[in-house]
């Protein structure tokens, strides 16, 4: 309302036209990126969506090299069908780090053995199960309850009564939500 005087010039604190630029002194700077930079930033986006370190992930990269078929789209379903990323998806966990913490805690059981490897690849028919302690039924019903309008994803079957889901086929391109492109990563990943 009761501007300065100051704010009739481009100096205005209120009013700051660099807002939009980077901090510090040479936020002016930032230029365009290279195409090395934009492949990069692919990749950087997809370790820290999933919360890998780079031998992890190129060891998925790798993995999707020998599988036939599109790579980039063959990584990222080895990457959605990681336990860690599947507990999230069925809401038994808050976040992918929460449900990294589930699963290495012994929560988390598959087809009736625990699993205590959050890089465990599910397979199609696995069923992912509560451990039968009131601790851990009470925290995925607590997380459930908290979320009555999550929808599960296609490839997944959720019983929320049981606390109980299955993998019922493999996730596609579609049921990866983040936006990514994936020939980016593959031209990255294989210079």
């Amino acid at each position: 309302m009761l501007k300065g005087i100051r704010c009739e010039t481009a100096k205005c604190p209120i009013e700051k036209k660099q807002r939009n630029l980077a901090p510090g002194m040479h936020g002016w700077r930032r230029g365009r990126s290279s195409e090395y930079g934009v492949r990069l930033r692919e990749k950087q986006k997809v370790k820290r969506y999933y919360g890998l370190l780079e031998q992890q992930f190129m060891r998925y990269f790798h993995r999707a090299e020998r599988i036939k078929g599109n790579t980039g789209e063959t990584l990222l379903q080895l990457l959605e069908r990681r336990l860690d990323n599947v507990v999230y998806k069925l809401n038994f966990a808050p976040s992918r780090k929460a449900a990294r913490q589930l699963i290495s805690h012994g929560h988390i059981y598959v087809n009736g053995r625990k699993v205590n490897i959050s890089d465990y690849t599910t397979k199609i028919g696995d069923k992912i199960t509560v451990k039968g302690s009131d601790r851990s039924r009470k925290k995925v019903k607590e997380q459930l309850e908290n979320n009555p309008n999550f929808s599960t994803q296609s490839w997944l079957q959720l019983a929320r009564e049981k606390s109980e889901a299955t993998v019922v086929a493999l996730p596609t391109r579609d049921d990866v939500q983040i936006p990514v492109e994936e020939q980016l990563v593959v031209e990255f990943c294989s210079r």
